[in-house]
């Protein structure tokens, strides 16, 4: 019988969750020194799943049909306004005034490493804004390989081509 006693001195006090004060987002706060509900999260914290998002830019995926086609599709959506459809730098926001990207095909970018490329999609580069939070870090490889095959297709030399690929562009008028 006395543990039936200290059960419900137990119970007891877990009303005082019920009446905590609390307070709704942009409301201001008596309880945080700048008087904000809303605080920016801890230097160096890591939002949950974050780490595991990200691990896919470690390894670069093989290269595939599939990898290419979507590489072209997340191309098409987020770089062509810039970059253009044939990279080279000649989109429709430069046609309106916006500063001209480089053109893929400069020697420096055909050279440049892949992570290069990463880098620019997730950080920016100059007046590049982030795709960090636009682009999913799987799809980053993706557009990697489509900048590639690009510039392969825009320095390639037709006589390299496959016998069957090279008629075809010669029948061409």
């Amino acid at each position: 019988m006395p543990w039936l006693f200290v059960f419900i001195l137990l119970l007891s006090g877990c009303d005082q969750m019920a009446q905590q004060p609390r307070a709704d987002a942009q409301e201001a706060s008596l309880f945080f020194p700048d008087g904000k509900v809303n605080q920016a999260p801890p230097v160096g914290s890591v939002a949950r799943g974050e780490l595991a998002w990200e691990t896919v830019l470690d390894e670069r995926p093989p290269l595939s049909d599939a990898l290419l086609a979507r590489g072209e599709e997340r191309y098409r959506i987020n770089c062509v306004p810039c970059h253009g459809l044939a990279g080279d730098g000649l989109g429709t926001v430069v046609q309106r005034g916006f500063p001209q990207p480089p053109d893929f095909a400069e020697p420096r970018l055909v050279q440049a490493p892949d992570r290069h490329f990463i880098k620019v999609i997730t950080d920016g580069y100059g007046v590049m804004y982030s795709y960090a939070a636009r682009v999913r870090p799987a799809d980053r490889w993706a557009i990697v390989a489509h900048i590639r095959a690009l510039q392969l297709a825009r320095t390639a030399e037709v006589a390299q081509l496959p016998e069957a690929d090279r008629r075809a562009l010669e029948a061409l008028p």
